[in-house]
Order: structure tokens, then sequence, then C-alpha cells
């Protein structure tokens, strides 16, 4: 459904600002162990890219599908009434002309109320989505953070970024797929 993924888009940019303080935090430590080259040698630097694993693991696709589904009757009546708002334009538009006054305004009245009515209906559903969208990528990120928490301390990383806040990174130090195989095997 391609309006789940307009709002994806919006999700990924509030979760990167969750985790905007924090790297803050963790830029100044990095630059803080660089000053002191004994202590920078022991340094282990793990990257996740949040959006790879809203997109990619079994929770995110399960969630996308299980969205797709609740939503898809009234998109499907939503697509229902633009198809009749188009009938109604195509009609006055090719019989307008030819109808007696009364007629030509009852049909554009229906036309403009068929009109608001599938305006308001499109903009409820748009705000449903995304606070469904919302609640399930929320449950998602506590399970990959638990989940980095997890590979963090068993791995003894001493931080990791997100992806989206690193300037330059090596593909070494990106975790990504070992967190995409965490939450897929809960």
């Amino acid at each position: 459904m391609s309006l789940a993924g307009a709002h994806r888009e919006t999700i990924l940019k509030r979760i990167q600002r969750w985790f905007w303080n924090p790297v803050i935090v963790c830029l100044i430590v990095i630059f803080w162990y660089e000053s002191f080259p004994a202590v920078a040698g022991d340094l282990k630097i793990g990257i996740v890219n949040t959006e790879k694993i809203l997109r990619d693991s079994l929770p995110a696709v399960q969630a996308h599908k299980k969205i797709e589904q609740e939503f898809m009757p009234r998109d499907e009546d939503i697509k229902k009434m633009a198809r009749q708002a188009k009938a109604l334009q195509d009609k006055l538009e090719k019989d307008g002309g030819a109808m007696d006054e009364a007629e030509r305004r009852y049909l554009e009245r229906n036309l403009a109320n068929l009109s608001r009515e599938f305006q308001r209906a499109q903009r409820q559903m748009k705000e449903d989505l995304n606070v469904r969208q919302n609640e399930e990528y929320g449950v998602i990120l506590e399970r990959t953070n638990r989940a980095i928490k997890n590979i963090a301390e068993t791995e003894k990383y001493d931080l990791i970024l997100q992806l989206q806040d690193s300037v330059y990174r090596s593909h070494r130090i990106d975790i990504t797929d070992r967190v995409i195989q965490a939450l897929d095997s809960e």
C-alpha cells in the first residue's frame, strides 16, 4: 500500500529525532576517548541502520502486512468514492448541457458532497494509519533496543550509533544484520 510507504518516512524522521540527544553524548565520548590513545585502542563501536530494521526485519514485515490488511477495506471504500465522483464528473461534462437546470444543480451538489466526503475519509484514514504505524513501530523499536543492548553486552561494545547519524563508517562495524537476525529469531 503506497500510503504506508509515505507515512513510514515521517515515522523514521521522528525516530531519528529520538536518537539525536544520545548521539551528541556519544560523539563527545568518542572525542574524549580519541584524546587518550591508550584507551581509544580498546574502544569497540557498532553502527545500526534503523531504517533497514524497520523495513526488512520479520516483525516489521509482519506489522506492515497487518496494517495493510486492517486498512484495505477503508482504502477500497475511498477508491470507490473516487470512482463515483469521476462518474458524476464525467456525466456532468458529457450530459450537463442537455440537462435541465434543476437536474444539473442536483448532480453538482452530489458531486460536491461526495468530494468533501472523499477528502474527509482520505484525511481520516491517513491520520489513523499514522497512529497505527506509530504503535506498531514503537513496539518494534522497543524490541530492537533490547536486541541491540543484548548484542552490545554479549559482544562487549562500548558504543552503538544509528547509521543515519554517522558521516563515515566502515561496513565491518555495521551490526544491523545481527540485530535483524536477533529480532527474527524472537
